[in-house]
């Protein structure tokens, strides 16, 4: 489905838009961090820090067996041949 010219046109408004609020989105976040206080930051959360330290369970594993696994299942089929004849 093709755009029409108007909808060309919106779209890159809307583009431009974007543009032009990112510039102003980027130094309103500058600026928060200019005047913020880090010493005030860490005492606010230090409750929340403290309570997830206290709750945390350890994963029982890293996860790499899992990634593994699923590399496995993206792995082309022509390659799994290879291997089997390089180690087989």
């Amino acid at each position: 489905m093709a755009m029409d010219d108007l909808e060309e046109q919106r779209v890159r408004q809307w583009i431009r838009n974007w543009e032009q609020a990112a510039a102003v989105v980027e130094e309103i976040r500058a600026e928060a961090i200019r005047n913020s206080d880090t010493a005030k930051a860490i005492e606010q959360l230090s409750d929340a820090f403290e309570s997830a330290r206290l709750h945390w369970t350890p994963p029982t594993t890293s996860g790499l067996v899992e990634q593994q696994r699923l590399f496995a299942k993206l792995r082309p089929k022509a390659h799994d041949a290879e291997g089997a004849d390089e180690t087989g």
